[in-house]
């Protein structure tokens, strides 16, 4: 295979396709702005974190809560790890998947405990005891609505203040999927340190096989139908027509919710149940991953291809930003010549601009979505000088 260069500096400013002009060469605005949102929303959530650590400790004492809090550990490692895994293509900003944990952790507990405890007032107020039925209705009816509805906002609000970087399918489904698994990590806290408080081993056993091995993805695989949805929205609508997309999004996260928890009342043996229903869901969830992940490649060649006529790109830097054995060699490469660090820049950047170029073609928000291609093409200049020395590498064809 001959050799060519994959960080030649192509033409240093040709007219962007957008047609962003000397603004491609203005430097990124607003970065600030965005990171005092995130610390103010970090503290925020942090202390709504302390309020409902406090009401865990509170209930169960902190011993059952700190050994809860340790057990709950490994499915959230486990889920944390698919979450980077789908993630690889284009990461997303750290300080916006802390807020989404905290999010799920924090303020979207805090929120099902509000409503639940309004709903125990209720029923003591007008003498309901507790029942079958109101178990029920408890469970399979207004926990799946309050938690997914919590959970959800969560994922709206990210997608409204982080709308530069909220560009499709695979952005909505980590985003809500980060959310979902900081949901689970506190419940499953809940869980385990009132199961321990009982004292039997057995019992503690069983709800850690039950909820750290066989369901750490549950929750998210209810909240992914609200974080796709809202990942299509990204390329169709603006803030307000988000809400319509939420909502579509909301009604088979509730009801599969609904159908996880109803398995208590509805089935005698919830291992059959689970290896009828459950897993073959699972297995279409992980093919829908996979699918969606590789429309995002093709994304990618089909839009960068748009650069490359117009002089940014060549060819072969197409060709390797758009599969992952190309980006692996590129990136070894680069880390050999000491240039790691910046080739992963210029490759987040290539790639965020592909998907910038996506929004300016569909999106209704396309003055916000040009801005971005503009700065992100100024960016790739900025990342060019830095990878320029790096010698030629040999690039696998797409």
């Amino acid at each position: 295979m001959s050799q060519s260069h994959p960080f030649s500096p192509v033409a240093a400013n040709p007219s962007p396709v957008g047609g962003g002009g000397a603004e491609a060469t203005r430097p990124a605005r607003g970065a600030d702005a965005a990171v005092v949102v995130a610390v103010v929303a970090l503290a925020v959530l942090g202390i709504v974190a302390l309020l409902v650590s406090g009401y865990l400790v509170l209930s169960f004492g902190s011993v059952a809560v700190a050994i809860g809090a340790v057990l709950a550990l490994v499915p959230l490692a486990l889920v944390l790890w698919a979450i980077r895994w789908i993630d690889r293509w284009e990461p997303e900003p750290r300080l916006a998947l802390v807020c989404a944990l905290l999010w799920g952790a924090a303020a979207a507990v805090a929120i099902a405990l509000v409503f639940s405890f309004i709903t125990q007032i209720g029923q003591a107020l007008l003498g309901v005891g507790t029942s079958t039925g109101t178990l029920f209705l408890s469970s399979v009816v207004q926990a799946p609505i309050v938690e997914e509805i919590a959970k959800g906002i969560g994922v709206l609000v990210l997608f409204w203040v982080a709308r530069s970087r909220f560009d499709g399918p695979v952005d909505g489904l980590v985003y809500s999927s980060v959310v979902a698994v900081g949901f689970a990590f506190t419940e499953n806290i809940q869980y385990f340190a009132m199961t321990l408080t009982t004292g039997d081993i057995v019992a503690v056993t069983e709800i850690f096989f039950l909820r750290g091995v066989l369901s750490p993805f549950a929750h998210v695989m209810f909240s992914a139908f609200i974080g796709l949805a809202l990942g299509f929205a990204s390329r169709r609508t603006g803030a307000l027509g988000a809400i319509g997309y939420f909502g579509v999004g909301l009604v088979p996260a509730i009801l599969f919710h609904a159908l996880w928890n109803g398995a208590a009342f509805l089935v005698s043996n919830f291992y059959l149940y689970y290896v009828l229903v459950q897993v073959p869901l699972f297995v279409i969830a992980i093919v829908a991953v996979v699918a969606v992940r590789r429309h995002e490649r093709r994304l990618t060649a089909q839009r960068l291809d748009e650069y490359a006529a117009a002089g940014w790109f060549t060819a072969t830097e197409v060709g390797y930003l758009s599969s992952e054995a190309g980006r692996r060699a590129a990136r070894s490469w680069a880390a050999r010549h000491g240039a790691g660090a910046a080739y992963r820049r210029f490759e987040n950047n290539a790639t965020r601009l592909a998907f910038a170029r996506q929004r300016v073609i569909t999106s209704r928000d396309r003055l916000a979505a040009t801005k971005a291609e503009s700065e992100l093409l100024a960016r790739i200049v900025a990342d060019r000088t830095a990878i320029a020395a790096v010698p030629p590498l040999p690039v696998p064809a797409r």
